[in-house]
Order: structure tokens, then C-alpha cells, then sequence
């Protein structure tokens, strides 16, 4: 008998039909919304959840203890209600109002953590607080999507080989949003491994200095750091990074819905950004895959409220034309990303991280799709 963990993965690739012409690259995108917990993130969290089963490190009644603005939390409450797991959540102001009643609704403790840290981001002080709550509470667990290597690791086993084998093998670019680093890192190492040939393209936040830079606030949900997560364990396997300003990924997002009828998260607009950028480039039968991390609908309050654009002084435009004008002005940021490296491996011991040395956990061949 099945549960609805046995429903993550095997999402759909779709192509773009309105926004790419003749003369360009096809663009596809990799529709993560399907999975039960509706994001990319149900691949990792479930990984590393029995991952911690297999080695004793999660028992049965323990606690999942987490920091997370959203999906991978959403995805460790759906697999706590599952497995019966209690599951505490560390949040901050940035994260939504469907987010937090999500959480709630899959039976999550929510702990809203206020205090900014030296970036003037959250990250620092909720993870901070995430592991000092996994000290004090008995047979709790901290799945550290952060430092945790295994994030990288779910991408690397399972989500490559699942896209690869959806592009018979044909792809000349992949481009991967990023935060704390697992898709990247995992899905770099697959295709550099398996398909040489495509380039991987790294997508951050203005603002963000995962790839080094001026540190500063915006608004962009789920991308995002002040320092190069550990899962990007190799800058070498990314052939470029872009930055994509707040403004044109939620224009990217609205047009989206209006004109190919695709409801996403800001981080795909980011994405998608840069996937039409290089497909006016690439030229015709170029294969430019994006991976959409998650589900629209849970920025209806904010990237799809006029109202919440106009406060912040942002486009409400949906015209393609509009669109592509800008992208005139979008260039990459790096093309030599160890150039940019901003790791901090002190913040392992500064925070106090469970992971303490994340390098002893091996990344593994591949092996066959769980459930194929």
C-alpha cells in the first residue's frame, strides 16, 4: 500500500509554446508544483529524513528541527504528519502567509525568529536558534539543508538521472535557481558526470552574495545567501551566474501565468529570466531546461497582488515585449565563479551546526530511481 511519500518525484517536463519564437531555443521546465508537498524541496527532505532512519540518527516519536522561509519546511511537516514525527519550524518576517499556514495545517510548529544577523538577512540567527533548540530537546534531529551535504546528494541520486532520461540524453543548458546550494550542487555534479556538453547555469538574487558581492535586502523568496553554501561543493562544474533583480523575475512570474498558463514561485521567474535570454542566443533546436522549484499560488498575497507591487513601487506589466526589452540588460555576473567563492566554513562551529564535518558524508554514483 502506497503513502503519499511514494508520490514524490517523477515530475513533468513541459515546453514553453508563446514566449519563444521560431528562431530560438526550445524552453523547458521541469514542473516541481507536482510533488505532494508542492515544491522541488519534498526530493531532499525526504532523503535525508531516511537517510536519518537508516542510521538510527531519527527515531520513532523524535523531532524534526528545521530554519526554513518555507518549502523545505512545508515538505518536513508533510513527512512528519506521515511518519509521525513532531516538526518544529524556524521562520522569519519574510515568509508568507500561505507558507506559515501550510506549516500549520500539516501540524508544524512555527517559531518566528525577528532578530536580523550581521547580513541584515535571518539566516544565521534562525539557524542559530534551530540548533540550539536540537541540543536542549531529547532524540530531535536537524536535517541542516544548509551544511547537510546530503541535500546536494538527493539532487545528484535521484532528480539528475529522473530529468536526464526525460531529455533522452539532449541538453545543451540547464539552469538551477540557488540558496542553500543542493540542486546545484547535486544536479552539476550529475550532468558534468553524464552530459558534459550542457552547461550549467547558476541563478541568484540581487542582493544576495552566495557568488560574492554587495550584500543588501530583497525580496525574492527562497534564493538567496550571505555565504556559498557547502552543498556547492565544486564552483568549477557552474559555466556561469547570473543576477536577477526582484522586478523583472516577478514580471517573468505574471507573464507567465498570463501567457503560457503557468503559476510559479518568484525563484522560477528568476530562472526563466535567464532561460529566455539564452535561448535568443542559443538559436533554434538549442534545448534549454529550467527547474520550476514550486507552486504560484502560494504568492498570490504577494507577487500576483497589485497592490503589494505598487507599494513597493514594481511593474505591474505583463507585455512579453516589455519583458524582453529588459532582458537586453541582463548579462552574467560570473563566468568564472571560483573567482567569486565566498565561502565561511567557520559558521560550522559559529552556529553550532549538527554537521560539523559535513565532508565525511560520501556523494554516491547513482543509482536506479527510487520506486522505478
Amino acid at each position: 500500500m502506497y503513502s503519499i511519500l511514494d508520490t514524490v518525484g517523477r515530475t513533468p517536463l513541459i515546453q514553453l509554446r508563446n514566449l519563444v519564437g521560431p528562431a530560438e531555443g526550445r524552453v523547458l521546465l521541469k514542473l516541481e508544483r507536482t510533488n505532494p508537498g508542492g515544491s522541488i524541496k519534498d526530493r531532499p527532505a525526504l532523503y535525508i529524513v531516511e537517510e536519518a532512519e537508516r542510521r538510527g540518527l531519527l527515531k520513532p516519536g523524535g523531532t524534526l528541527i528545521e530554519s526554513s522561509s518555507g518549502n523545505f519546511g512545508i515538505s518536513l511537516a508533510m513527512i512528519g504528519a506521515v511518519r509521525g514525527y513532531r516538526v518544529m519550524i524556524l521562520v522569519d518576517p519574510k515568509t508568507t502567509p500561505t507558507n506559515l499556514a501550510l506549516l500549520k495545517a500539516y501540524g508544524a510548529e512555527v517559531i518566528v525568529v525577528t532578530e536580523q544577523d550581521d547580513s541584515g538577512s535571518y539566516h544565521k540567527t534562525r539557524i542559530a536558534l534551530a540548533n540550539k533548540l536540537h541540543r536542549e530537546i531529547p532524540n530531535s534531529f536537524r536535517p541542516d539543508q544548509c551544511f547537510n551535504l546530503q541535500n546536494g546528494e538527493a539532487h545528484y541520486r535521484r532528480t539528475g538521472p529522473e530529468l536526464h532520461a526525460q531529455c533522452e540524453g539532449e541538453l545543451d543548458a540547464v539552469i538551477i535557481t540557488v540558496s542553500t546550494g543542493g540542486q546545484i550542487g547535486g544536479l552539476s555534479r550529475y550532468f558534468k558526470e553524464h552530459c558534459p556538453q550542457a552547461r550549467i547555469i547558476a541563478v541568484d538574487a540581487v542582493g544576495s552574495t552566495i557568488f560574492g558581492g554587495t550584500s543588501h535586502a530583497y525580496l525574492l523568496p527562497g534564493m538567496g545567501l550571505s555565504w556559498t553554501p557547502t552543498n556547492i561543493d565544486d564552483l568549477s562544474r557552474i559555466d556561469a551566474v547570473y543576477k536577477v533583480p526582484d522586478e523583472e523575475a516577478f514580471m517573468m512570474c505574471r507573464i507567465l501565468a498570463r501567457h503560457e498558463g503557468i503559476l510559479c514561485g518568484g525563484s522560477t521567474g528568476a530562472g526563466m529570466v535567464v532561460a529566455l535570454k539564452l535561448a535568443q542566443h542559443m538559436g533554434t533546436n538549442k534545448k534549454v531546461i529550467c527547474i520550476s522549484a514550486d507552486n504560484g499560488e502560494r504568492y498570490l498575497p504577494t507577487i500576483y497582488n497589485d497592490d503589494w507591487l505598487r507599494e513597493r513601487h514594481m511593474s505591474l506589466s505583463t507585455d512579453p515585449q516589455e519583458l524582453n526589452q529588459r532582458l537586453d540588460h541582463i548579462h552574467p555576473y560570473s563566468i568564472n565563479p571560483m573567482e567569486t567563492a565566498n565561502y565561511k566554513p567557520e559558521l560550522i562551529e559559529l552556529l553550532d551546526c549538527p554537521t560539523k564535518n559535513p565532508h565525511t558524508i560520501s556523494i554516491k554514483p547513482p543509482t536506479e530511481l527510487r520506486g522505478s
